[in-house]
């Protein structure tokens, strides 16, 4: 129920999202006539289309993406008829004519006249535009579309988002309406009201089909919509007794099997004891079938883990914050597997290089894990326990069934005493009562979560935010970018000849750079090699100087790497005292492919 509430409120916020500002102009435009005839219409079509365009995003790939730029195409064209026949009445008249026709006749049989179906039409057209237009909240929502599937609780949710931004926008139109009526009373300006709303909304076709609602207007906006909503989450979720994390751009599964948007819990979570009630002995074992390999071990069946204590692990090699709880995993495997513990590491894919099993392998020996590792690249196991989280865990005792749960980094300590106790229950005798200390190194090292304000930042655009540039990304074609020069905190912009997808953007041009402003003390970016797996060389800078002892343990001091395989790099660690600053990386060969900036 909450995160019903969550939806709706998030809807509502979008009211106040920068590429919702070109929109506002058609929905005024009905201001000026009666609510339940014009406004409602419009409202309930474009909240009927925005929440069927999310729902088949869910489950549609990115065909889904290229139908939606075909939508957003026949909207501007429909509103700039519209706008064309606020200026010219003459041409008003002549294209209201067959409504008209069609309305008589509709009202003969069914009473309803052309007015209702032509703001409905509108308001379809309305939400092909706003549909783009969504923020961390909807991100979660599509987030567990994209892992679980489509089904009635996603639709509801949708639902709930759509149906809050048009609480939003009605309110705006009902007040429009007293505010067009006041005008009109007292200058008598409906004609000089009409051509000011359809410059207005010929205008606004023109920022949107330009792409400036995505780039300029998010620079002038007056506040964004991002962190209220994280607030909300964040609200909602202690509520619930959790504590996320959440991306600020909704995700898009590239196929139907569902690449799922990062849900990387990055801070410390409150963990809640949840005891399985199902009475079926062995009942969680059950949830983990559907792996499509298995590293480290042949395959574990629910018959083979009876009576074991197992620790359920879910990962993915490119998520830092995963990195950075595998020591742990690691340590409590060796110093708990002859009492009976069984880890199990399950590995679900975030982007679509993970699901590649000589990848994941080369990962696992690299990362020195010796547990058994289960690739679940159908998300058969993430579905079964109903998961949303990297990294999460799940404690299962001796009788098959779930005792604890743990999602995000950090209380290791906790999770250690629940193993002990689990092992203590089964085997009916003490442990030596011994706590594991972990000094991690390079990209396993705690962050330093006291001191980040960067968030986890997509450069495909089915997840992108914060990209500066005039029009925007152009999506999945070739374009040459030229650094902005002057970026704020959280800003990135690309310069080169670069093909912006869904997942990630891939240099075209034999060199070509990434520049990222950032508050943290260390700088990750996920990134691969070209197609044909030759190594790229890369060079970063702090402020336009060599990283010097700032360097990560994917660079040198004078800031040089190289890309050899899909995979995250640590390209910065700070020391000392940390202030926000620029960070600039260069390719030297065409075809890297970069998927992410994470930091810690």
């Amino acid at each position: 129920m909450f995160l019903l509430v969550l939806a709706y409120f998030g809807g509502i916020l979008t009211i106040v999202s920068p590429c919702i500002l070109p929109v506002l102009p058609f929905v005024f435009s009905r201001a000026d006539q009666p609510f339940r005839k014009s406004g409602l219409p419009l409202l309930v079509g474009m909240a009927i289309t925005f929440a069927g365009v999310a729902s088949l995003a869910t489950v549609g790939g990115a065909w889904v993406i290229q139908a939606n730029q075909w939508g957003r195409f026949a909207a501007l064209v429909l509103f700039a008829v519209f706008g064309f026949a606020l200026l010219f009445s003459s041409l008003a008249e002549r294209l209201s004519r067959p409504l008209v026709r069609l309305g008589n006749r509709l009202s003969r049989n069914a009473g309803t006249g052309p007015s209702m179906r032509n703001s409905f039409l509108l308001g379809i057209a309305t939400g092909l535009l706003w549909a783009p237009c969504a923020g961390p909240i909807l991100g979660v929502i599509l987030t567990g579309a994209a892992i679980s599937g489509a089904n009635i609780h996603t639709a509801l949710l949708l639902l709930a988002y759509a149906l809050g931004a048009a609480t939003s926008l009605a309110v705006a139109v009902l007040a429009g309406g007293r505010v067009f009526a006041a005008m009109k009373r007292s200058l008598g300006a409906e004609l000089w009201i009409r051509r000011v709303l359809g410059v207005a909304i010929l205008a606004s076709v023109v920022v949107v089909a330009l792409g400036l609602d995505r780039g300029v207007l998010t620079r002038i906006s007056l506040g964004s919509t991002t962190g209220l909503e994280q607030k909300l989450v964040n609200h909602f979720h202690t509520q619930a007794g959790l504590t996320l994390v959440v991306n600020s751009s909704p995700a898009t599964p590239e196929d139907p099997a569902g690449d799922v948007t990062t849900n990387q819990a990055s801070a410390e979570m409150q963990p809640v004891s949840d005891p399985d009630p199902d009475p079926d002995p062995g009942s969680a074992l059950k949830k983990l079938t559907g792996a499509t390999a298995w590293i480290n071990s042949p395959p574990l069946t629910p018959a083979s883990l009876r009576g074991k204590v197992v620790l359920v692990d879910f990962w993915t090699y490119s998520c830092i914050n995963c990195l950075r709880t595998l020591p742990y995993v690691e340590a409590w495997y060796q110093k708990y597997k002859d009492s009976g513990l069984v880890i199990i590491g399950v590995h679900t894919p975030e982007f679509p290089f993970e699901k590649d099993e000589s990848n994941v392998r080369k990962a696992v020996a690299k990362l020195g894990i010796h547990y058994p590792v289960a690739m679940d690249n159908n998300y058969r196991i993430w579905r079964n326990f109903n998961n949303e989280y990297w990294p999460a865990d799940y404690f299962i005792d001796a009788t098959g069934h779930i005792r604890y749960h743990h999602f995000g980094e950090g209380d290791y300590a906790k999770s250690e005493q629940w193993i002990r106790s689990l092992l203590e229950e089964a085997n009916h005798q003490p442990l030596p009562n011994t706590a594991t200390r972990i000094d991690a190194v390079g990209t396993e090292a705690a962050p330093d979560s006291r001191d980040i304000e960067s968030p986890e930042t997509y450069i495909g655009y089915a997840r992108s935010q914060n990209f500066v540039y005039p029009g925007g990304l152009i999506r999945d074609g070739a374009a040459t970018y030229h650094a902005n020069g002057s970026l704020s905190l959280n800003q990135w912009d690309l310069d080169g000849k670069w093909k912006d997808e869904a997942e990630s953007a891939i240099l075209l041009s034999p060199t070509g750079s990434i520049d990222f402003r950032f508050h943290a003390r260390d700088l990750h970016l996920v990134v691969g090699p070209a197609k044909d797996g030759k190594p790229i060389r890369f060079r970063v800078t702090i402020d336009g100087k060599p990283p010097g002892a700032d360097h990560g343990v994917d660079t040198n001091a004078n800031g040089d790497g190289t890309v050899v395989r899909y995979r995250l790099y640590q390209m910065i660690r700070q020391h000392g005292d940390l202030k926000t600053r620029n960070f600039r990386i260069e390719f030297f060969s065409p075809g890297v492919r970069a998927y992410s900036f994470t930091f810690g």
